[in-house]
């Protein structure tokens, strides 16, 4: 999709969008405040959002329309229940990844796992040669 020269930013509809542009607005949330001057600012994104899990991705651009920032989110659940009774979900895994580009070329990488609600998230950055997908 192209972006019309007047539009600053280009978006997909979908009724699940507010949760990604939302990750997008906090592009810097994660970003250590070391490596601030060594990012480029994304000037507008791309927003996607799954309608069948909650899950959702937001790709930043520059000025030359090529990807700084990448960001997505994603929950899986699964029914519990404490009497077999009444069930309800829980989330199972879930992961959050934010990556920017760096001026040189690498991509800082932070990435945040949680395999289940009896495991503390945990968090962790890294380098990586090309954009995490």
């Amino acid at each position: 999709m192209n972006r019309p020269a007047h539009c600053p930013r280009r978006m997909h509809l979908d009724a699940g969008l507010n949760a990604a542009r939302k990750l997008a607005n906090g592009w810097s949330r994660q970003l250590p405040a070391e490596w601030r001057d060594a990012v480029e600012p994304p000037l507008y994104f791309d927003h996607y959002s799954e309608y069948e899990i909650a899950a959702q991705r937001s790709v930043g651009y520059d000025a030359d329309d090529r990807p700084c920032f990448t960001a997505h989110r994603f929950q899986l659940t699964e029914p519990a229940s404490d009497d077999d009774e009444e069930f309800y979900e829980i989330v199972s895994r879930s992961e959050e990844m934010a990556a920017w580009r760096l001026r040189d070329g690498r991509w800082l990488v932070f990435r945040r796992e949680c395999a289940g609600p009896c495991h503390p998230a945990r968090g962790f950055y890294a380098f990586s040669p090309d954009m995490p997908r």
